[in-house]
């Protein structure tokens, strides 16, 4: 499974990278504001910096202003992932840009039947959002698990994109269900780390490792 960093935050995702925890990298506008930085100047130092697919994504409503706006964040760099809504005119752009040959992420998924749609519009990455809907009580990870069974079925090419992550959780059970990818925050990431046992016996070695009276070096 590949980890991909939801983030604008260059020094969080320069951390990760350092020790190999990237293989791409997804934003969009709300963490661009959070970055306080110009789209295009962030977003290029971040694909000169992660060698996988960076996202990012177009702001205009209708097909032809998706298709304008992604033609130019693809120019930034060869790595760029146009992100596009999943709605028609977001279907519609996602067939031209993924016909010219740009990878193209079809975002804010919430249904099988939308990930189907977007299969067949060419999508390189389809994002179903997890926590969004656990937020109104409904089965996130079963999403992924059905868009998971349909494109198998087929054989479908369009990798799934485990979005709206907010736990360790949801991390271990998408790669459970087999998603290709997950995305999220830096702090969810390392927090995978964490465990209360590693801490405590962690403790135990030092203390006892303190009474030997030694050193190693």
């Amino acid at each position: 499974m590949k980890f991909f960093v939801d983030s604008a935050d260059v020094d969080a995702i320069r951390e990760l990278n350092d020790l190999g925890m990237v293989d791409g990298v997804t934003t969009n506008p709300s963490l661009i504001l959070k970055s306080g930085r110009n789209i295009e100047e962030v977003t290029r130092e971040i694909c000169e910096m992660v060698a996988g697919p960076v996202s990012a994504e177009v702001v205009a409503n209708d097909a032809e202003g998706m298709i304008t706006e992604g033609r130019h964040l693809a120019k930034i760099a060869d790595n760029i992932t146009v992100k596009v809504p999943l709605t028609w005119d977001g279907l519609k752009a996602c067939k031209v840009l993924s016909g010219e040959g740009h990878m193209v992420n079809v975002t804010l998924c919430f249904s099988a039947a939308q990930a189907i749609l977007a299969a067949k519009a060419g999508a390189t990455f389809i994002s179903p959002f997890i926590g969004r809907l656990d937020d109104i009580n409904l089965d996130g990870m079963e999403l992924i698990a059905q868009i998971r069974e349909i494109y198998d079925n087929y054989d479908w090419n369009t990798e799934i994109l485990a979005a709206s992550i907010r736990s360790v959780n949801h991390i271990t059970d998408a790669a459970r269900i087999g998603a290709d990818v997950i995305t999220a925050p830096p702090a969810v990431i390392k927090s995978m780390v964490n465990h209360v046992l590693t801490d405590k016996g962690l403790d135990q070695f030092n203390k006892d490792w303190a009474k030997t009276g030694q050193k190693i070096v």
